[in-house]
């Protein structure tokens, strides 16, 4: 059986990911062959956790992305689609500089050399952030902005880019990278990113508990939905090879907000009472981080291959209320 692996898979992406492939059933991979009754392979490291809704319908491997050898071994002839989705987020990977460097860098070599090993130029979808930019940047970016990161994890997910895409010149791998937006709302607890306050001012306080925004109402991001990014990354799938562009980055279509529009919209779809929960707390350390992001980007090229965003922040907000218990 023909099998999709997805490194990190048990993180909030590679597990909706490998519902959502459950749900759809066939993919249609840049070769144009047709991918049908596929094992899905959630590759993470030890003692991750599952949802119980995919107990039974996936296989759970325990995988250091660090392990050369241990990556090797994941990615065989069986496998045709790989996403790379294992990292170490932005905060944490700034206060562990060698852990963030061997995980989202060595991490994306192992995957490729073991994409590039199993000699089938293998599909292989990778993710990068926004952090990748930096520095005097125009109003509006496009695939065409240079890169120039002000932070350990945009450094990484630089380097991995260009990887990524030097393997796909060399024909090694069909390798292809998404820049996603910051991803909201993002359920579960707060993690290490230095963007986990855009989840937390909005899932905290629909649940009626207190949260912290450490950045100004002024700072604009750039966003999108989980919704948006697994559709993103199941149409990078499919994308036929000639008409993948040939640095293999993609800006991801998303919305521009200020952190004020945010909090508006949280009032909007949890009145005055969810507004009341966040606290506003300015933190130097965050705001270094995420204040040398961008937050608007010229996405025709996405939109020519056929991905789709988001309508508004309210949509998002009010989308994720619908589906709180």
């Amino acid at each position: 059986m023909a099998q999709i692996v997805i490194t990190g898979g048990c993180g909030f992406l590679g597990q909706r990911l490998a519902l959502a492939l459950l749900a759809k059933g066939t993919l249609r991979l840049p070769d144009g062959a047709d991918l049908y009754g596929f094992e899905i392979v959630l590759a993470d490291r030890p003692g991750a956790q599952l949802d119980p809704a995919l107990k039974g319908k996936i296989t759970l491997k325990e995988v250091e992305i660090t392990d050369a050898a241990q990556v090797r071994a994941l990615i065989t002839s069986r496998t045709k689609l790989v996403y790379h989705l294992a990292a170490v987020v932005s905060g944490q990977a700034e206060a562990e500089f060698d852990l963030g460097l061997n995980v989202n860098f060595d991490g994306t070599r192992n995957v490729l050399e073991a994409a590039r090993a199993a000699d089938c130029n293998l599909p292989v979808i990778g993710t990068s952030s926004l952090a990748v930019f930096g520095g005097a940047l125009p109003p509006v970016l496009t695939e065409k902005t240079a890169t120039h990161p002000g932070n350990s994890y945009g450094m990484a997910k630089a380097m991995s880019e260009m990887l990524m895409s030097d393997y796909r010149r060399k024909g090694f791998a069909e390798a292809r990278t998404l820049r996603l937006p910051t991803i909201i709302v993002r359920p579960g607890a707060p993690n290490a990113a230095a963007s986990s306050f855009a989840s937390g001012i909005f899932r905290e306080p629909l649940m009626g508990v207190s949260s912290v925004c450490p950045v100004s109402p002024d700072l604009k991001m750039w966003l999108a939905s989980p919704e948006t990014a697994i559709a993103a990354l199941i149409r990078a799938a499919e994308v036929p090879t000639a008409d993948w562009p040939s640095f293999s980055a993609l800006n991801v279509p998303g919305v521009t907000a200020k952190v004020a529009q945010m909090l508006e919209a949280l009032e909007d779809v949890g009145g005055a009472e969810a507004r009341a929960h966040v606290t506003m707390r300015p933190d130097p350390k965050i705001e270094a981080i995420v204040g040398t992001w961008p937050s608007a980007f010229d996405t025709s090229l996405a939109d020519e291959l056929g991905f789709q965003g988001d309508l508004s922040v309210r949509e998002i907000v009010q989308r994720f209320k619908g589906a709180l218990p």
